[in-house]
């Protein structure tokens, strides 16, 4: 039997993982490997050198600064050339005629043609130079030796000595002299010294510039971490968008692409732009981009916003300093002053602060309030912070349901006048109960004499999609929930909406996930203030805010959630919007429990005491078929108008917030209809008595059965 070889692998072969153990292979009467030629173990060496991430470092170091001096050189000359040409004004004239500003075009160009005149005049000025450089030459030769002369016959006299007249003349000699020869001495050294400090004046300009490739730039720069918004990283970062009409303008418009750009402005914890679009580029173009033009600006997706100002062709961005969203902002005046009082007629609710950094504060003053957003993204704080402020004016009144009822409005408690907590349909039918309530408060502050003016009265529904989507009905087979005409918290809502602002009945509500079931449209078309935190599509962007707001640049769901808690896009008259936009992004201030329990206890010694009542106080059974009949007396028929007017003025808890529906589905369901008489809706003496008549006679005949 062959003897079996052992071979190691030699440091010739690839090497191993530093894990890997060594191998060893058995080959049965194998040959002697040939030894490897040096030149290959060289090269392998070099390229494993090469590789080490110090030799790339040094690589890049070295093409980095060497691409400085080399661009610096470039930079200066084309800087020179700037000064000495009318290139500058071309291409700005080609700016303004790519951009379809033919009055900017034309101003350029008679700077253009002063700029040449005037270096025509300067050349021409150069060919009489030499002429007129000699004559003063002499003449100022001449004078000064006199001048010499002068002085040393001034000294001559003074000391007596004749040789003294030639002192200042030789004096001024050997200082001549002397400056030759300190010249000749630094020459040298000048000659030797001068291309060094010639190539690290453009060293410097090339790395302020960063004027090298990407790769070769240090990681700092290249991650674009904190790197300064100027004109052509904007202008790159358009360039680079991928809307081809854009890229092809600017590239027109050769280095003057800037010239679409407005002054760039420090506006908070970031800077703001408005940008110019070339014809031919529409604003939603840039819009659909925010993700790629966050990139090319070095920015995150949630670090640009970007919106429509007035200007036609115009969009305005705005981008953060790096990291700047991510630092929380500074606690409520609410919290820090202990002495703030609140006006709901003339003051503004301090909610927070908008990207510029200032303060926004949101009037609350006869505005329906709509908050909406996903769950856990701060929508309560925010809706309480607001109701926290308004507490402090003492004419303010509040009925509050909370449908999720975990205690977020329990410090409430002794200062609202229903408040009604928890997550059940008893507890939706409770509130729609007290929403009802204010409906008939409503109706009796309208037929109040013109001129009363009436307190404050704050509905509140946090959960509000609880309620839309409760399946519940009432002993009349009405549903407390849903969007249709019988309804009964759709309507009471949307009673409130159509005619509470006039005499200071607001509704607000805050409410999770917008769709179409659990926020219907019209109800959600009714608030005045509409506020949207982080959401999950661009569609309920839309139900959240309007096409209007999203159309103007509004992205709620372009907001992170969990990170972006609290952060709020806001479509309202009642606060401060720049001009052409129709949104603004608020970060608000977060107050906790225990701080809005100060707050409340503030307050509650404003006012001289407020029961709380936990639950509706059901009024005793009435009988809507036999009040019709009592209203209509003895008149052959009334209008149904005047029937609900004294059926409210008769029992307004029970018929205050009636309709026509109301009183129709009542007389529909006794078999005595409404009717038209004289192209007017009117009621019948005849069939209401028919009708309870009859149900009078069924109920007894059942009775003796």
């Amino acid at each position: 039997m062959s003897e079996n070889v052992v071979h190691l692998h030699k440091a010739t072969d690839p090497p191993a993982p530093d894990t890997a153990p060594t191998v060893l292979t058995v080959v049965p009467d194998a040959p002697p490997a040939p030894p490897v030629p040096l030149w290959v173990r060289s090269g392998r060496a070099i390229k494993t050198g090469v590789t080490h991430e110090r030799t790339r470092a040094a690589a890049r170091a070295a093409a980095r600064h060497s691409l400085y001096t080399l661009n610096g050189g470039r930079i200066t000359a084309r800087r020179a050339w700037d000064g000495r040409t009318g290139s500058r004004y071309e291409r700005m004239i080609r700016a303004a005629e790519a951009a379809g500003n033919l009055e900017a075009a034309e101003e350029w160009e008679e700077r253009l043609q002063r700029f040449r005149a005037a270096r025509h005049h300067r050349r021409m000025d150069l060919l009489h130079s030499p002429v007129d450089a000699a004559k003063g030459a002499a003449v100022g030769a001449g004078m000064s030796i006199g001048l010499l002369v002068a002085l040393g016959v001034v000294m001559a006299f003074n000391t007596g000595h004749v040789g003294d007249v030639i002192t200042p003349l030789t004096a001024t000699i050997d200082f001549i002299a002397l400056l030759i020869r300190i010249v000749r001495v630094v020459w040298g050294p000048a000659l030797s010294i001068g291309p060094f400090l010639a190539l690290l004046a453009l060293w410097s300009v090339g790395r302020k510039q960063h004027a090298a490739p990407a790769w070769a730039l240090p990681a700092n720069v290249r991650n674009g971490e904190g790197e300064p918004i100027t004109p052509s990283i904007v202008v790159k970062a358009l360039r680079d968008l991928g809307v081809p009409a854009l890229a092809r303008a600017i590239k027109e418009m050769g280095d003057a692409g800037a010239s679409m750009l407005g002054p760039i402005r420090i506006a908070g914890c970031g800077v703001e732009v408005d940008v110019t679009l070339p014809s031919g580029v529409s604003t939603n173009e840039v819009q659909g981009k925010r993700r790629k033009l966050a990139e090319n600006l070095t920015r995150h997706e949630h670090e640009v916003f970007i919106t429509i100002p007035q200007a036609a062709r115009t969009v305005r961005l705005w981008v953060a300093d790096s990291g700047a969203l991510d630092e929380p902002i500074g606690p409520s005046p609410l919290v820090t002053d202990d002495t703030m009082t609140a006006d709901y007629a003339k003051g503004r609710a301090p909610w927070g602060q908008d990207l510029r950094g200032d303060a926004a504060a949101l009037s609350l003053y006869q505005r329906h309030l709509l908050i909406t957003g996903l769950s856990n993204q701060g929508k309560t704080v925010a809706l309480r912070s607001l109701a926290l402020w308004l507490a402090l004016d003492k004419s303010v009144q509040f009925l509050m349901g909370d449908l999720k009822g975990v205690g977020d409005w329990a410090m409430f408690d002794g200062l609202a006048t229903t408040l009604i907590q928890g997550p059940t349909d008893e507890h939706v039918i409770q509130v729609t109960e007290m929403v009802e309530g204010a409906v008939g408060e409503m109706n009796r502050r309208i037929q109040a004499p013109p001129g009363t003016v009436f307190p404050p009265l704050i509905v509140l529904v946090d959960e509000a999609q609880v309620a839309f989507m409760c399946p519940a009905k009432d002993a009349e087979k009405r549903p407390y929930g849903g969007s249709k005409a019988n309804s009964r918290y759709f309507m009471a809502v949307r009673k409130i909406h159509n005619q509470g602002r006039a005499v200071n009945v607001l509704m607000w509500q805050g409410t999770q996930d917008p769709t179409n079931e659990n926020l219907p449209k019209l109800v959600r078309e009714g608030a005045h203030t509409r506020a949207s935190l982080a959401l999950g599509t661009e569609s309920q962007a839309r139900m959240a805010l309007g096409d209007k707001a999203v159309d103007g640049g509004a992205a709620p769901n372009l907001l992170r959630p969990g990170l972006d808690r609290g952060t709020l896009v806001v479509a309202s008259d009642g606060i401060a919007i720049p001009a052409g936009q129709s949104s603004i992004t608020v970060r608000t201030h977060y107050i906790d429990d225990d701080a809005a329990e100060n707050i409340t206890d503030r307050a509650k010694a404003l006012r001289d005491g407020v029961t709380t009542l936990h639950a509706i106080e059901r009024e005793e059974e009435h009988d809507p078929l036999a009040d019709i009949a009592a209203v209509i007396g003895d008149a052959p028929r009334v209008r149904t108008k005047d029937v609900l007017a004294r059926l409210a003025t008769r029992n307004g808890d029970a018929y205050g917030g009636w309709s026509f529906i109301d009183l129709k589905r009542v007389l529909d369901d006794a078999g005595a209809e409404p009717y038209k008489s004289d192209g007017v809706m009117v009621v019948a003496r005849d069939r209401v008595t028919r009708a309870l008549a009859n149900r009078d006679t069924d109920g007894s005949a059942s009775a003796a059965g």
